[in-house]
């Protein structure tokens, strides 16, 4: 590696092997990466401060301290891709959870390299495209989009209107071997059937009324990508067959042209009907269904995962505030009124709520009587589940609040050594009045 070159991120090395922890970091860093070799006897703060592209994990299981440490780690950074071999989840099941991605021995560098580009492609995703929330039932949709991402099945998502299934189409897009080629969504149940064939394949000059040039359709335009046919329980008869004929065959024509054409696309396919049903009514064939359903995977409802509304909310009003994104937050109160509610629109409804309180109180807390009535008048038994997420909330806002204490007494304190006792001159040094300081040095009980 030269020293022109940029480092690609850190690894953290998680393995009492310390024969094969070399091995590992010699390799990462002919791969220009940079290896951290994980201390039991460092201190866990340095461990968990540590910004990590991904973590490697070996034999942990033989050093008490380095297994607690790993499990704090990948408890503090869930969104860590967590690359290990089977046995180092064997008896530590909280490190299952997550993004765990198997590692095979004898250590080949082409896997390596493979798992270590998707930890880059997925640490690239920007955070309104995260799929958020730590909930079993979300934790269980990650783990099968990690699982089906590196093969070309298709895929299909089904779930209620609002539940985030274009966001798990693209997480899977962007975790795949085509990530560097088009994303090409197009929702079926928007176009009126006799204009859906053209928007899909393309179509001929004069091929129909109105048709003044050529246009090139979805299946040109992902070409080499993704194509998520979102709504597809709402395709007529007619399309599902013309469809089918592309899925079997990987070969089209435009509308208006004799010209087959190949296609090397991705399908991942979504509804929010019950296609079953739908197959039993007439309303779907069968053959196509079968096509599209390889990989199911089922978004669930934001009521079935209430527990991840605090963490939700966070993400919203970091998207929808322009200024002090940091500034504003809820009350636990606040979030237990929000969890008897039964959000039949979803995260889109969320989200609606969400940019409504930025607009309205764009700092400080939201509470009970901010929120519109419809969701204060809820009446709905409480959810046990919220209380322990409702207490952690208060847990580590108490623990951000003596932190920052203990910072800012640091700091006086320092300002205070600095200038040898004299106020005036310590509140120079940082930014504020004299009388405020002297306020805060009779606070904290500060001596000089």
């Amino acid at each position: 590696m030269t020293d022109q070159q940029a480092i690609s991120g850190k690894i953290l090395i998680l393995d009492a092997d310390t024969q094969r922890a070399a091995e590992f970091s010699r390799c990462l860093r002919y791969l220009n990466y940079e290896p951290v070799i994980a201390d039991p006897e460092q201190s866990r703060q340095q461990l968990n401060s540590l910004d990590s592209l991904a973590i490697v994990a070996g034999d942990i299981e033989t050093d008490g301290k380095l297994a607690e440490a790993a499990c704090e780690f990948h408890a503090a950074h869930q969104d860590v891709p967590f690359i290990c071999f089977p046995e180092a989840t064997g008896s530590r099941p909280e490190l299952a959870d997550g993004h765990s991605w198997p590692l095979e021995m004898p250590l080949r560098r082409s896997q390596l390299v493979r798992l270590l580009q998707r930890a880059e492609r997925y640490q690239g995703q920007e955070r309104r495209q995260r799929l958020t929330g730590s909930s079993s039932s979300i934790r269980g949709v990650r783990k099968l989009i990690e699982q089906v991402a590196d093969f070309d099945t298709n895929v299909l998502i089904t779930g209620q209107s609002g539940t985030g299934k274009e966001l798990v189409a693209r997480t899977i897009h962007e975790l795949s071997d085509r990530a560097d080629k088009p994303f090409v969504p197009i929702n079926c149940g928007a176009i009126p059937a006799e204009l859906l064939e053209s928007e899909l394949f393309g179509h001929e000059k004069g091929a129909f009324t109105g048709a003044i040039a050529n246009r090139t359709g979805r299946f040109e335009l992902a070409e080499g990508g993704t194509l998520f046919l979102d709504e597809i329980g709402d395709m007529s008869i007619d399309m599902q067959v013309k469809l089918l004929r592309v899925l079997q065959e990987r070969t089209f024509e435009r509308v208006g042209s004799g010209k087959t054409q190949k296609c090397d696309v991705r399908i991942v396919a979504a509804t929010h009907r019950d296609l079953p049903t739908a197959v039993k009514e007439g309303d779907f064939r069968e053959d196509l269904y079968y096509r599209l359903n390889v990989f199911p995977i089922e978004m669930p409802p934001l009521f079935k995962r209430v527990s991840d509304l605090p963490q939700l909310m966070r993400e919203l009003f970091v998207s929808h505030s322009a200024e002090n994104k940091d500034e504003l937050r809820v009350s636990p109160a606040a979030v237990r009124i929000l969890a008897r509610y039964p959000w039949p629109g979803n995260i889109r409804e969320l989200s609606n709520l969400v940019e409504r309180l930025a607009i309205i109180k764009p700092e400080g807390t939201i509470d009970v009587d901010d929120l519109p009535a419809k969701y204060r008048e809820t009446q709905s038994e409480p959810i046990p589940e919220m209380n322990n997420v409702v207490e952690a909330m208060q847990l580590t806002e108490a623990n951000l609040k003596e932190r920052l204490q203990n910072v800012e007494q640091d700091l006086i304190g320092q300002a205070m050594t600095i200038s040898d006792g004299v106020v005036a001159k310590a509140a120079r040094l940082l930014s504020m009045r004299r009388t405020t300081l002297v306020e805060k040095i009779g606070k904290y009980n500060i001596v000089h």
